[in-house]
């Protein structure tokens, strides 16, 4: 069990999203459906600021990778970026209206060259935040709402996106095409042995990559927060360098997740030398019954080490998957749940600080946003 919440006050309706400054511990930015964005810092009782976005609810905030002064905000199907020391003003400094349906998620490439705009008619626009115009427009491979995006830090020109259809791509977005498509939503993926748990399809909700400074530790995944409950991790490495498998059923099916919490291998020789396994965190060890809002991954201590998830069904659990990144190391499944909170509303979207305490921030359904430390 966790401490009962710090509940910071700010927004006038529900939540909707979070994110912590790298740089500056304490500092943490959230939005709601208010159409507004509240600035906290956690060495204070109270709001620093709010500014408002508009009349649109704020669906995703991400700061500039190499100056977090800089904040992209995207509203409606819009991405604005404003100054951090002139939010007094409300007046962005650049808009960019390049989606033609509503934003679901925007991040920033780790170089700050682009950002990456997600919408509801599942295309994703890249964006060129140097000279101020679209780029390339991802599109025709998903079949419903992209909900999810994130630039690869270590494949400079590559994104892994996420969808209502079950999907989960990868892209080379300088040609603006797909490299490899896994869809969880296939019989055969339900068929290893997680039918049990498929009240809801397997929607892609939420995908999280490591930082840089996470990859000789944990390896080059891919965590992914699914509509039945499950958080899948995937080894991307494997998935994109064995070239006999692309597009085949049989990849396919081979490079899904075993249910049960166990490690799944391949019969390849090739996945089974990789550093990094394919696992599934599902409810037979703790996990989710309902389908999984929002995944991260810990940048509080030994960064990387817990992945952390919220859900529909009221709860944030964080998972030690660490055993499972060094595959000389025994793993038990028993010891991977590690931290089980419960909420009384739904988690909308969570996020991680850099500090040893009040490192858990919670947006849920309601208009105060939750504060938790995870030892």
């Amino acid at each position: 069990m966790a401490e009962t919440p710090r509940k910071l006050k700010g927004h006038k309706s529900s939540t909707t999203y979070c994110i912590a400054s790298t740089h500056r511990p304490g500092l943490i930015a959230t939005s709601g459906e208010d159409g507004c964005v509240c600035w906290f810092d956690l060495r204070c009782k109270d709001v620093l600021f709010v500014m408002n976005v508009g009349d649109d609810p704020v669906s995703s905030l991400c700061f500039k990778q190499d100056n977090e002064d800089i904040i992209y905000v995207s509203s409606g199907n819009g991405v604005k970026s404003f100054d951090v020391h002139q939010m007094g003003s409300s007046k962005p400094l650049q808009s960019y209206n390049y989606n033609q349906e509503e934003i679901n998620q925007i991040v920033c490439s780790s170089k700050s060259s682009f950002v990456a705009a997600a919408d509801d008619g599942g295309d994703v626009k890249i964006i060129d935040i140097r000279q101020h115009r679209p780029y390339k427009t991802l599109r025709n491979s998903h079949e419903s709402i992209c909900s999810t995006v994130q630039f690869l830090p270590w494949r400079t020109w590559e994104v892994i996106t996420g969808g209502l259809d079950s999907k989960l791509i990868m892209w080379d977005f300088s040609k603006g095409r797909p490299l490899k498509i896994l869809d969880f939503g296939k019989p055969d993926v339900n068929a290893r042995g997680s039918a049990e748990q498929c009240f809801n399809p397997a929607f892609v909700h939420s995908i999280a990559v490591p930082q840089v400074d996470m990859l000789d530790r944990i390896g080059k995944v891919c965590v992914v927060g699914r509509g039945d409950g499950i958080v899948s991790v995937i080894d991307i490495e494997s998935e994109l360098d064995d070239p006999k498998l692309k597009n085949s059923s049989k990849h396919k099916k081979n490079s899904q997740l075993r249910s049960k919490g166990s490690v799944s291998s391949s019969n390849s020789e090739s996945q089974d030398q990789t550093r990094k396994k394919n696992i599934n965190l599902d409810y037979t060890i703790g996990g989710h019954t309902a389908a999984v809002s929002c995944v991260t991954l810990s940048t509080f201590g030994e960064k990387g080490k817990y992945i952390i998830s919220g859900a529909n069904d009221k709860s944030v659990k964080a998972w030690n998957w660490s055993a499972y990144a060094d595959p000389c190391q025994p793993s038990n499944n028993d010891s991977l749940l590690h931290l089980n909170i419960n909420l009384n509303r739904k988690v909308n979207w969570l996020c991680t600080t850099p500090s040893d305490s009040e490192n858990l921030i919670v947006c849920d359904t309601s208009k105060l946003v939750k504060v938790y430390t995870i030892a």
